[in-house]
């Protein structure tokens, strides 16, 4: 990340990597045998414990990192590290896993919650970015809450996202997502050398 920090510029990068699109075909999955309004509420209460896990990873992720002492430089390095592995994942999916595995009619906090919406690499990027963009907490803040109600709309409007563009078109929509978030993973690492270097 650069010494430059944009509250809408990073809210993008957060919604990259919470990546609503890429959610939607898992999500409609999962509420299938849910009836229209009942999923409706579900989405909405799984988005608010997922923005609930991310609030605590953001006001204490800076704490825990200052616990290991470690430097802004190595710390967005390894945020471009974890960028460009996300990013890849984005372009290349594998498999997704199976959904009947969660098996509840009412998913409650998992899988919706965590790991859709409060996903291992949405809660490193906030322990990531607390401490990169210490200076501008509350920007940061106004960036996450803004990155997470697009997310949420997203999700919310997933039946007719999904009836409009079809598999192959959030397919399309998650590889350019991905393909923007691996080139600010090259940033990142490369604005972590010069800092540590400088």
């Amino acid at each position: 990340m650069g010494a430059e920090f944009s509250i809408i510029g990073t809210a993008v990068l957060l919604m990259f990597i919470l990546d609503p699109f890429g959610n939607v075909p898992l999500l409609l999955a999962i509420l299938k045998d849910v009836d229209k309004k009942r999923k409706k509420f579900i989405i909405i209460r799984e988005s608010i414990f997922g923005l609930i896990i991310l609030l605590t990873f953001f006001f204490f992720g800076e704490a825990f990192l200052n616990i290991f002492h470690l430097e802004t430089g190595a710390v967005t390095i390894a945020g471009g590290v974890i960028f460009f592995v996300i990013a890849l994942k984005m372009i290349f999916p594998g498999e997704k896993g199976n959904v009947a595995l969660f098996g509840s009619e009412d998913p409650f906090v998992v899988p919706i919650a965590i790991p859709l919406i409060a996903g291992p690499s949405a809660l490193a990027t906030l322990l990531v970015m607390t401490k990169s963009y210490s200076d501008h907490f509350w920007g940061l803040f106004a960036s996450l809450m803004l990155a997470w109600a697009c997310s949420t709309f997203i999700l919310y409007m997933s039946p007719f996202l999904y009836k409009v563009l079809r598999e192959k078109g959030l397919n399309a929509l998650e590889k350019l997502m991905g393909m923007l978030l691996l080139m600010l993973a090259v940033q990142m690492f490369v604005d972590g050398v010069r800092v540590l270097i400088g």
